[in-house]
């Protein structure tokens, strides 16, 4: 049998007093606002906690607060880059305020996000930060009703009724197709994910803006659906371009960076070269657009600001009460150009 001493899973705050020989009020003041207690006393108290292992139970005592410590963070995909650098805004920001995240991973799906909102208030979190899903504000404004406040991230509130984050990607859209028609590009395709999704239908529609404003068709954008956003769509969306026999397009306008990825691995595969035979424009501007193979040409969102930025909202809200004012931010994305984008010949 092992000689190591056994400690205890659970030690109560009454037997550390008991251990210390001083009151529960003492225990808890060591605990909270030991400044207020004589070193002698708080040492001793110290050591007793030290010797049988005592862990607060932090959980209990926020929640007799009121409130947890906690701030909960909804988002339709984890494994997309754009949703981690925006969690690390929002934790940065959280960590300052002494707070932790609790992240949730909605996979843009309604059954999920509303057990993952069940469950974030039943946790009693500060506020929630949320990238929602379609037909979400009837679920939203129930939570607020209720007294938890929530701000959208990456998205805009269609009433007006929580704060907001986002970014102007019909301008977006807008800056990817326009530099394409200004590189003399003629065929462009537009690979879209499922345009249920407001980011995806914004960038569309800037895309169709920019073809406009050129005098050109709507029907001049060549556009393939797929079914996520993810390499794997990518890939297929780049296979069926580069079966194309006749009237293959000769630039790809991405809905995010990750389809892009997908397209170029998809060219390099087939020997079509990026940009001497294909240009190829992402969005969103994640670290892996730029450590390509072909550094991908891209739209910049300010992902870690948004985060940093929501999560500041939350908090201003929870703290303001009734006087606090919605706000709805709007950050402008902008074209960073690199090897994956020529003129065409």
């Amino acid at each position: 049998m092992s000689s190591q001493k056994r400690v205890r899973v659970s030690v109560s705050i009454r037997e550390v007093a008991a251990h210390a020989g001083v009151s529960v009020a003492t225990v808890s003041n060591v605990l909270n606002r030991p400044d207020i207690v004589a070193r002698p006393t708080r040492d001793r108290v110290s050591a007793s906690i030290a010797e049988l292992g005592f862990v607060r139970n932090e959980s209990a005592r926020q929640l007799r607060a009121g409130r947890s410590r906690t701030i909960g963070l909804v988002v339709l995909d984890v494994a997309n880059p754009f949703f981690t650098d925006l969690a690390r805004g929002v934790e940065d920001e959280a960590n300052k305020a002494g707070l932790a995240v609790i992240l949730c991973n909605s996979d843009d799906q309604e059954r999920k996000e509303k057990r993952y909102l069940e469950l974030l208030e039943e946790h009693r979190v500060q506020g929630v930060l949320i990238t929602p899903v379609v037909g979400a504000s009837s679920r939203l404004a129930r939570l607020q009703r209720r007294g938890t406040p929530v701000v959208l991230v990456d998205s805009r509130s269609p009433s007006r009724g929580q704060c907001s984050v986002a970014v102007d990607d019909v301008l977006g859209g807008d800056l990817a197709v326009s530099h394409l028609l200004e590189a003399g590009h003629q065929h462009i395709a537009f690979i879209a994910g499922p345009r249920t999704i407001r980011q995806v239908a914004d960038r569309f529609e800037g895309a169709l803006r920019a073809l406009e404003r050129a005098g050109r068709r709507h029907e001049d954008l060549h556009v393939i659906d797929v079914g996520a956003l993810n390499v794997a769509s990518g890939q297929k969306a780049g296979a069926d371009i580069a079966a194309m026999t006749a009237g293959r397009p000769t630039a790809v306008f991405c809905t995010n960076d990750l389809i892009a990825l997908g397209v170029l691995q998809e060219m390099t595969r087939h020997k079509i070269r990026v940009p001497e035979d294909i240009s190829i424009v992402g969005y969103d501007d994640i670290d892996f657009a730029a450590a390509a193979a072909v550094p991908l040409t891209s739209v910049r969102q300010p992902r870690q600001q948004l985060g940093r930025t929501a999560a500041r909202m939350l908090l201003e809200e929870s703290a303001g009460g009734e006087a606090h004012q919605h706000q709805q931010v709007i950050f402008e994305p902008e074209l960073i150009v690199r090897q994956s984008t020529a003129a065409t010949r």
